[in-house]
């Protein structure tokens, strides 16, 4: 026993597979004990068992398997999770327990079996048990058709499908086992029981005396309906009434339901093999149908009836044969032959069925006219023959032939025509007979009442009864509305006798179904339509009709309860009834009227009524009113009070209170009363006669209105206007058709006679006077909005001014909705509006389809053009063509009747001559348009042949091809395409063109049907192998259409589908079917409610092309769906495709309505958190996938269910795509509302994005983006960040959708990524992007280094993720890449990154292979060529990133503002900067309280600013208490969020926008000029001097070449800028902050600006260089003076170098000396703060760059003597001290500043000491020079420099400098020899110099350049740098002089007053640098921004606005002229210079 303990511990689940059978059965006997007591059917506990069950009934112990058996049927019975063991289950049943020997086993096994069907596993079961019946073993056979057969009786024919039992039954009766065919006896009997006869055919030829049997059991079968017993989980009400029935033991009606639905459901024409016939016609046939004796025409004709005996025929081309047999019919004069060909017909139609359809309308017309005849055989053999034909077709599609037969003479064809429409309309339901259809019918039938032949009067009460007891009373009675009361009740009374043919069921509505499950066959011939004899009957007119009905025992199907009320007015439209008695009375004679209206009004009031005076008529009327107000409704007599008021002076009553009293008691009496049409009539005239009156004319409207509620609009409009358009007042007419505009918004526009009214517009239109026109044109306006475009139709002839203001009006009315109706409903009973305005709504679109005067183009389509449309020659051809082109076109609408043209126009199709292939389908395009919906009739015979064009190798005939069949299928609806096997046939068709185009086709149109023809499931056979196409696209298509065909075929049907494939595909297939079931799309909501709504609500407007033939197809094929799409491809907004889109659902239960009111986002404290931790510990799936898997969905889906509202949860994870794009819109509602909401579930919305990306819908997608650039908006608007697991779970699938081949989507993606850098730091956005560019789509690849290129550009190399050199490295290798743009896309990104980084792109990039290298160069240069295009490429390639300079209307859809900060959003107007108002509240204002409660992140693009109070900014030095945020200790007073703003505006100074820069430096220039706040400029100085110098840059390079600029913007410019710097170089402190890099380039700047030759040609050119050169002077005097110094030397370093290589003109290196000399005459003050050992550093690479050799070779001396005097300077201040300052030179053997400086000491030493002061002035060398040099010839030179134009200020200081040191000099004899105004000129300007340099307080030193220096060294320099100086001419000296020295003296007074603050500057000292270079002012703006990451990932444009890039700024310290070639051999020079020095 010890093992048998071991299992007894072992848990249940691992009992039962234990190998010991005594385990396995205590384990089943356990699992049978837990499965009947868990009560949860979906606990867990089911799942273990999931495997195990197929283990329980294959059991190898007997014992063993029947108890797990017995715990399997248990497991089945309670498990929420049963259904998926169903196969294996029911395999091992069949197989494993049927061949048991005990019985039991095997009822349990049934048992099983019928569980599962219960479980609605039924197909699979019955599949099973079909394959049980191919076993071998004899008792599994008999076992399956037992279970088969119980599965019948007990679920009924209506679960179990009796097709595939049916066909296998015969060889069942063949079997050699007796058990099986005495089974298969009972099953037949038991199948018979279900249904009936039908069950004949198929059992027709199997053994004569086992038939015999059968039938003697047939004949026992009880005639009673059997029922169904048991019932499927999803039929539990149906139980319950069963149940309740059971307990009455009554036979209660309702009961019926289920087994009236199974009775149709086999149809035997389905059980039969079809018959090819047309093949097995005589070969003589078409010759003896034409014979001239009658003979051979019948032999032929008795051929062919033979061989349409067979029921049911092979689909062919029976065009001929039908062409024979109605020619037959038609012309052949022996009668006995027309009554053949007819039976012919008749089985032709019955055999093909819906394939016959095609002929129909030819045939039709023929079989009417030939009722002519009086025989009745032959008129007997033509009603079966029309009979079977209407069985193939619509009502609709032959409508027009019966009514046009109706008017005929002869009354035998009237009369037969109406029984005819009698029969059909049986066939009909309320949905197959609209009121478009009912109304010409009724209009002829009512004709045919008034007949003189009694049998036309009779047949046409038949037929009108008929429609009476189908459509129900509210349908029909408006068309009766004339018909006397005798009429009226004989039609009543034949539709009940109609209602007595179907037993007791209520009516046609009734049996109309009947038709419907066998997918519309023929319902007429019920039970056996095979059955000869039986269908004969049930055609036969009259009687024996019921008789047919009755004994084929085929109770008809229950119609919707809604249609059911046919009894006369109970039922749902009861309150229909007894109205329309209302509506009408008869008239009352005046007594009468006098004496009820005495009853009811007091005496007096009746006496005064014709009162001479008009006080006592005013005091009657009082009266009057007040008796009506106080009477009840029932007892008010209305027509005798209005008769009473229309009394003598009635309605011409003079006093106009008296008649306004009048008027309103009219509209009192038609609210309160019974007010009917007849009293209408009375008043009516009175009111329109007072409607233009300005007194009496509110109340006369105020009436009418009052009318049109009680007799409804429609009628009372019609009078009214009438009314209106007989008389002549033109006040009238315009209020009249006033009222009518804004009665129909009032009312609706249900059942309005548009014609009616058209033609009274018209009349109004052509009217004189104005206002009659204006009020028929905004009449015109509020039809439009029901009526939609083609209302313009009617109007095409009007006058070309007049058209334009109907179109202006339309103009108006487009995109606006219907308003919803708020009158005219509350007489019509709730049930009336709800069923009936669906057809209402499209009846108004199919009235004005059905207005349109269409000609008969039949007569113009002669023999003559068809031959000629059938010509050999194809011009000829081409003229048919061209004919029936212009036929068309004159007749813009056509009847149906076009003769002989579809036969010629298919030939046409398949033309050699493609051109005229193309004409014929433009032809057919234009023929749908023109015919509307009739042109149904000709789907079959050239819509398909169209079709087949698809397939043509040619793209531009393909396109035409589809436009043609997309043009049919709008007017046809899809039903007529899809019914039968033409499309099938198409699909089957080997060719990958026509495979792949209809498909599209299919997977395009299928989503928007309801429901679609049986026939559908004859294309999935050909669908799976286009499955298996070997051509791509067929594949891929045929893969799309796939979820369509299941959405309506179901799963079950798509998989037995695959039974007939190879056991490889049909593996391949299920799978593709598995993916497709999970995007399988729900089918679209019936729209009947929604419609209703939609009469008023979302413009029907929109759908009329569709609804317009809704109607036809009857409401299952047709729904608002495909509006929908029109509807947006017609620019719907989106709001108004929200509102529909919320519409379709029909009718959602109020509990819903409810919930969708609240919040649609929960929000769940800590949930985000929690899931975040849950993900991070693994405990859920990780976002992570290729393609998302289900379980991704569904943990998304529980995670969700918390924090989202239930009902929006299902939308989002429906499985149709409209009902994502739904779910986007609600979300897009909610955005802004819900913030919080939104925030919370945010990581959930990203999610649920991702998966959308995966969808293949775009409009999903587009919907998608959209929604996430709101989004993003909104999140940077609240400062929000990404973290890291929603950017992970997102960022990738965002960049799976950058490669997309759409350009909208691409462009969207791409704006989202920018807007992504506001929400999360680019530089973790790079990694993200680089992995992109590894994706296999090409497309992917280029955007994402594009998008990379952008991010360096914005932000700088620091985005450059690990680290810059390998990203780079990782962006070069795709410079290789196959893919062209891929490669560019990479170039382009490098040299982006080289125009920010220079040369040191190619170190980081390392190794390239030649070619990409040389690439790569090239692309360089090329960039380099064309500076100035630099900005405009910023601008124009990537508008995403300045979307405001991209004036691209194109984009301005997609949210103008793309990348602005989303407050700036929306309004922006793009070209322009200019900013509307409402968006940016206070401008741009920086206000601290917003700043501080931001997150110190302010992103926007500037708009144009307006002045800026910057005042707030500083509130924080005053006001040093925190707000909200605490902040942290360490800070400084200044907070950083000023700084954060002050960076924004200093990045805003570098704009490409002048005006945008403007603002930024007057704001700057503010914040300086103050003193208490120019300190928060402290540490930002470096940063504002390098944009001021980008922006220099930026004008020389660009603007000034910019042709377009003003120039006077350019100066402006140069002013702001000038401006903004002497402020801030007046201010010492921050002067000192500036470092030697950034000063170099600003001192290179400013030199150039002064070199510029095109500044100077500028109207104020002299000015702006005057304000530099003082600018200069102020940076010399104000700066840190070691970074000045040092900064010059380098750059005079700098361009020495470069004018030895010709790259600049030696003036610039003289400018910079000159600053030198400037700066050692300012040595003596400032010795003692300069850092010597850096400018000796500095002077040591100098002099190692440029030895004393190679400076004497120079053509200038001015450089050595320049350098030789500055350390002659240092060496005279210091002393031998000097020596100790070369600390910081590693080797002071490479230059020989050492051995110079030790010369100069010495020689300094062996002087007597006493320094000459001009050596302290550093000019001793010129001193020397001087006093050898003859004076003469000093003082001629200096004269000839003032006489000169140019150097005349330089000469004046010269000779100041001269006189003051030679005083006794004698300058008269130069002066003598001169003009006067020229001795008055010098005298001038030497007293000018002197007060000048007397005046510097501070500095005693002259301000110009030492003029002894000048007067021998300076050869004619065109610029000096002294304060006085600028390019004055001559002749201007006077006032400019003295305007210079003005403006000296206040900058002077300026300088003085600044507060001199002596804190040491921010930037260090630099006192031991590791760098013995000075870093150019790019890498000082790198290490700056670096500082600043954060704050430039949040700033979108602290990129300077990429002016790094503008400046061709390759070389950052060189924007000269020159090429940027020779920048880019500068800077390699430089970098060999800085490697050299480091040694």
């Amino acid at each position: 026993m010890g093992d048998d303990s071991e299992w007894m511990k072992l848990p249940i689940d691992q009992k039962c597979e234990h190998k010991l059978w005594k385990a396995r059965l205590n384990g089943y006997e356990e699992a049978l004990k837990l499965f009947q007591k868990i009560d949860d059917e979906k606990s867990p506990e089911w799942s273990k068992y999931l495997g195990l069950i197929k283990k329980f009934v294959t059991d190898s112990n007997a014992v063993a398997q029947l108890k797990g058996l017995e715990a399997a049927l248990a497991y089945v019975e309670n498990a929420h999770v049963a259904g998926k063991t169903t196969g294996e289950v029911a395999s091992g049943v069949v197989n494993k327990v049927f061949n048991q020997p005990k019985a039991r086993a095997k009822e349990l096994g049934e048992d099983i079996c019928l569980m599962y069907i219960e479980i609605e596993k039924g197909e699979a079961i019955q599949e099973e048990l079909l394959k049980g019946l191919d076993n071998k073993n004899p008792k599994i056979i008999v076992a399956c058709i037992e279970t088969l057969r119980k599965a019948l009786s007990e679920f009924g024919s209506k679960i179990i499908s009796l097709k595939p039992i049916i066909k296998v039954l015969p060889k069942l009766f063949e079997s050699r086992e007796k058990a099986v065919r005495d089974e298969a006896k009972l099953l037949a009997v038991e199948i018979y029981r279900w249904i009936r006869d039908a069950l004949r055919p198929p059992l027709q030829n199997i053994n004569s005396v086992q038939l015999k049997e059968l039938e003697e059991e047939w004949i026992k079968v009880s005639s009673a309906a059997p029922k169904q017993t048991r019932f499927l989980r999803s039929q539990q009400e149906l139980k319950a009434k069963f149940e309740q029935q059971q307990g009455l033991g009554g036979e209660a009606d309702g009961g019926d339901d289920d087994e009236e639905e199974a009775v149709p459901q086999v149809d035997a024409y389905e059980l039969l093999e079809a018959v090819e016939i047309l093949s097995k016609l005589p070969k003589d046939f078409y010759e003896k149908i034409e014979a001239k004796k009658w003979q051979e025409r019948k032999e032929a004709l008795e051929a062919v009836e033979l061989l349409v005996k067979n029921p049911k025929l092979e689909s062919g081309d029976y065009a001929d044969l039908v062409k024979a047999l109605k020619k037959v019919v038609g012309k052949d004069t022996n009668v006995m032959l027309v009554a053949l060909a007819a039976k012919c017909l008749a089985g032709l139609a019955t055999g093909l069925r819906k394939k016959f359809g095609q002929y129909a309308g030819h045939v039709v017309p023929t079989i009417l006219e030939k009722f002519k005849e009086k025989k009745p055989q032959v008129v007997q053999a033509l009603q079966e023959a029309i009979d079977a034909i209407f069985l193939t077709t619509t009502l609709q599609n032959i409508s027009e032939d019966i009514l046009a037969v109706m008017d005929n003479k002869n009354p035998t064809i009237k009369q037969q025509t109406s029984l005819f429409i009698a029969r059909s309309f049986r066939h009909c339901t309320p949905s197959t007979l609209p009121k478009s259809l009912l109304k010409p019918f009724c209009a002829a039938l009512l004709k045919h009442i008034n007949d003189s032949a009694p049998e036309v009067r009779d047949a046409g009460f038949e037929a009108l009864g008929t429609a009476l007891k189908v459509a129900g009373e509210k349908a029909v009675n408006p068309f009766l509305a004339d018909v006397d009361k005798l009429k009226l009740d004989r039609i009543k009374e034949c539709a009940e006798k109609v209602e007595l043919v179907y037993g007791k069921k209520p009516g046609g509505a009734a049996e109309k179904k009947e038709g419907k499950p066998v997918a519309g066959k023929a319902a007429a011939l019920p039970g056996p339509a095979g059955d000869k004899e039986t269908k004969d009957a049930a055609t036969k007119p009259g009687p024996p009709k019921k008789a047919s009905a009755v004994k084929a025992g085929v109770p008809p199907k229950k119609g919707k309860p809604a249609t059911a009320a046919g009894t006369g007015g109970a039922g749902a439209k009861g309150k229909k009834g007894p109205e329309t008695k209302e509506i009408f009375e008869s008239e009352l004679s005046i007594e009468v009227c006098e004496e009820k209206a005495a009853a009811v009004l007091p005496a007096s009031c009746i006496q005064q009524l014709d009162s001479g005076n008009w006080k006592e008529r005013l005091a009657c009327m009082e009266e009057f009113q007040k008796a009506v107000e106080l009477m009840e409704r029932s007892e008010m007599p209305c027509q005798a009070l209005v008769r009473m008021l229309a009394k003598k002076p009635g309605w011409k009553e003079t006093n106009f209170q008296v008649m306004q009293m009048k008027l309103h008691i009219v509209a009192l009496i038609a609210q309160k009363g019974n007010f009917s049409k007849t009293s209408a009539q009375v008043v009516l005239d009175g009111l329109v006669d007072k409607v233009g009156d300005v007194k009496c004319g509110t109340n006369a409207k105020e009436a009418m209105t009052a009318i049109a509620e009680a007799c409804q609009l429609p009628w009372t409009a019609e009078q009214l206007v009438a009314m209106a358009f007989s008389q002549k007042n033109p006040k009238n007419q315009s209020e009249t058709l006033n009222w009518l505009a804004n009665a129909i918004k009032e009312f609706g526009f249900s059942g309005l006679n548009v014609k009616a009214f058209i033609s009274n517009v018209k009349t109004a239109l052509a009217a004189t006077n104005p206002a009659v026109r204006t009020s028929a044109i905004t009449l015109l306006g509020v039809m439009y909005l029901y009526v939609g475009p083609s209302l313009r139709m009617f109007f095409e002839d009007e006058k070309p001014a007049l058209l334009s203001q109907i179109d202006a009006e339309f103009e108006k009315m487009q995109g606006q909705t219907a308003p919803a109706p708020t009158r005219g409903i509350s007489r019509h009973s709730v049930g009336g509006v709800d069923d009936g305005e669906e057809e209402e709504q499209e009846e108004v679109g199919n009235d004005v389809v059905d207005l349109l005067p269409r000609t008969d183009i039949g007569d113009k389509i002669t023999a003559e053009l068809v031959s000629k449309i059938g010509d050999k020659n194809w011009k000829i051809r081409k003229e048919g063509l061209d004919e029936v082109t212009s036929i068309i076109n004159e007749a813009k609408f056509i009847q149906p009747n076009i003769g002989e043209l579809p036969a010629a126009l298919k030939g046409r199709l398949n033309d050699s001559n493609k051109i005229l292939v193309q004409q014929t389908l433009s032809i057919l395009q234009q023929l749908a348009t023109a015919m509307g919906p009739n042109i149904k009739q000709y789907v079959k015979n050239l819509g398909i042949p169209v079709i087949t064009v698809l397939g043509d190798s040619k793209n531009n005939v393909r396109a035409a091809a589809l436009a043609t069949v997309n043009a049919w299928a709008e007017q046809t609806g899809m039903k007529e395409w899809l019914e039968g096997e033409d499309l099938s046939e198409e699909l089957k068709k080997e060719n990958p063109f026509l495979r792949q185009e209809l498909l599209g086709w299919l997977a395009e149109k299928l989503p928007a049907l309801r429901s679609v023809p049986s026939d559908l499931l004859l294309c999935v056979p050909h669908l799976y192998s286009c499955l298996e196409d070997r051509n791509g696209d067929v594949r891929k298509k045929a893969q799309d259409a796939l979820p369509f065909f299941m959405m309506h075929l179901g799963f079950e049907k798509m998989a037995k589908a695959t039974g007939k494939l190879k056991p490889t595909s049909k593996d391949q297939v299920l799978a593709m079917l598995e993916k497709a079931k999970a995007n399988m799309p729900a089918k679209p909501a019936p729209p009947a409610k929604a419609s209703s709504r939609v009469v008023g609500g979302a413009a029907p407007a929109k759908f009329q092309p569709t609804s317009a033939f809704a109607d036809d197809l009857g409401s299952n094929t047709m729904e608002s769906k495909p509006d929908l799409k029109k509807a947006k491809a017609g620019g719907l907004s989106s709001k108004t495709k929200g509102v529909q889109g919320k519409k379709v659902p029909s009718k959602p239960n109020l509990k819903e309505d409810d919930d969708k009111s609240g919040p649609i986002f929960i929000i769940v404290p800590n949930g985000k958190e929690q899931r975040m931790k849950e993900e991070k510990a693994l405990k859920v799936l990780k976002w992570n996938f290729t393609t998302p898997r289900d379980e991704y969905i569904e943990q998304l889906k529980t995670q969700m269910s918390t924090c989202v509202a239930k009902w929006l949860q299902d939308e989002m994870f429906h499985a149709d795509f409209q009902h994502h794009n739904k779910a986007l819109a609600v979300m897009i509602e909610h955005l802004e509302s819900e913030k919080d909401g939104v925030i919370s579930c945010l990581d959930l919305i990203l999610k649920w994005l991702t998966l959308r990306f995966f969808d293949t819908n775009t409009s999903v997608l587009m919907k998608a983006l959209e929604y996430l650039k709101l989004l993003f908006n909104l999140l940077s608007q609240e400062e929000y960040h990404l973290t890291e697991n929603e950017a992970s779970s997102f960022i990738p699938y965002l960049i799976l959708k950058v490669g997309e081949p759409k350009d909208v989507i691409r462009k969207d993606v791409r704006a989202i990524l920018n807007r992504m850098c506001f929400i999360y730091p680019a530089s973790k956005m790079f990694p993200f992007i680089m992995e992109g560019t590894k994706s296999k789509n090409s497309k992917q690849r280029a955007e994402c280094l594009e998008e990379l290129g952008c991010l360096v550009e914005s932000y700088g190399m620091n985005v450059c993720q690990p680290t810059p050199g390998k990203a780079l490295k990782e962006m070069a290798t795709h410079i290789g890449d196959r893919d062209n743009t891929v490669r560019n896309a990479a170039l382009n990104t490098i040299v982006t990154v080289y125009n920010v980084h220079g040369d040191q792109v190619f170190k980081l990039i390392g190794n390239l292979s030649e070619k990409d290298m040389s690439m790569l160069e090239e692309r360089i240069k090329r960039s380099a060529k064309r500076p100035s295009s630099a900005p405009v490429r910023q601008a124009e390639e990537k508008p995403q990133r300045t979307q405001s300079i991209s004036a691209n209307t194109s984009m301005m859809r997609k949210g103008q503002a793309e990348d602005m900060s989303s407050k700036l959003n929306q309004n922006r107007n793009m070209g322009s900067h200019s900013e509307t108002a409402h968006t940016v509240p206070r401008e741009f204002q920086l206000d601290l309280d917003e700043i501080e409660n931001d997150n110190g992140t302010v992103r926007c693009e500037m708009p144009a600013l307006v002045q800026h109070k910057l005042d707030d900014i500083f509130e924080p030095v005053l006001i040093p208490e925190p707000k909200i945020r605490a902040v942290s200790p360490h800070f400084d007073d200044m907070h950083s969020n000023t700084a954060s703003t002050i960076n924004f505006v200093i990045s805003q100074v570098a704009s490409g926008d002048i005006n945008t820069s403007i603002q930024a430096l007057t704001q700057i220039d503010e914040v300086l000029k103050q003193e208490d706040k120019a300190e928060a400029m402290s540490g930002h100085i470096d940063q504002f001097l390098i944009a001021t110098f980008m922006q220099l840059r930026l004008i020389y390079n660009t603007h000034m070449a910019d042709e377009k600029l003003d120039k006077d913007e350019i100066v402006r410019l140069y002013s702001c800028i000038i401006g903004s710097m002497i402020t801030l170089f007046q201010i010492e402190s921050l002067a000192r902050e500036a470092s030697t890099g950034v000063l170099k380039d600003l001192m290179h700047g400013l030199i150039t600006l002064m070199l510029d030759s095109r500044v100077e040609d500028l109207e104020e050119g002299e000015q702006v260089i005057r304000s530099v050169n003082l600018l200069v002077v102020k940076v010399l005097e104000k700066s840190d003076q070691t970074n000045i110094l040092s900064a010059l030397i380098v750059l005079l370093q700098d361009s020495l170098l470069a004018t030895a290589n010709l790259e600049v003109a030696p003036k610039f290196s003289e400018l910079v000396m000159k600053c030198l000399w400037r700066m050692v005459r300012l040595l003596p003050e400032t010795i003692n703060s300069i850092n010597l050992d850096r400018i000796l550093l500095d002077i040591h690479i100098f002099m190692k760059v440029f030895p004393k050799e190679k400076l004497k070779q120079c053509k200038s001396e001015f450089p050595i003597r320049t350098l030789k005097t500055l350390l002659h300077t240092l060496c005279k201040l210091k002393g031998p001290k000097i020596l100790d300052h070369l600390t910081m030179i590693d080797n002071k053997n490479e230059s020989e500043l050492e051995a110079h400086l030790c010369r100069v000491v010495k020689h300094s030493m062996d002087q007597t000491g006493k320094a000459d002061k001009d050596t302290e002035k550093g000019a001793s060398r010129i001193e020397e020079k001087a006093s050898k040099a003859k004076v003469n010839d000093i003082l001629a030179e200096i004269f000839k420099k003032i006489g000169s134009k140019e150097n005349t200020k330089e000469g004046l200081a010269e000779l100041y400098e001269y006189k003051k040191k030679y005083s006794d000099a004698d300058i008269e004899p130069f002066l003598k020899n001169s003009s006067q105004f020229f001795q008055s000129y010098v005298e001038r300007g030497l007293r000018l110099i002197e007060t000048e340099r007397e005046g510097k307080g501070r500095i005693a030193t002259s301000t110009g350049i030492s003029s002894q220096m000048e007067g021998t060294c300076v050869p004619a320099s065109t610029h000096t740098v002294s304060s006085s100086i600028g390019n004055t001419n001559g002749e201007e000296v006077g006032p400019s002089v003295y305007l210079e020295r003005l403006k000296i003296l206040r900058q002077r007074c300026g300088l003085d007053n600044a507060k001199q603050e002596d804190r040491p500057p921010l930037t260090s000292l630099l006192s031991k640098p590791t760098l013995p270079t000075v870093a150019s002012s790019t890498d000082m703006l790198h290490s700056k921004l670096s500082q600043l990451r954060e704050s430039r990932e949040q700033y979108q444009h602290l990129d300077l606005d990429s002016n790094q890039t503008h400046s061709s700024g390759i070389g950052t310290t060189l924007a000269s002229p020159s090429s940027a070639a020779a920048n880019i051999d500068d800077l390699k020079k430089r970098l060999e210079r800085i490697k050299s020095s480091r040694k």
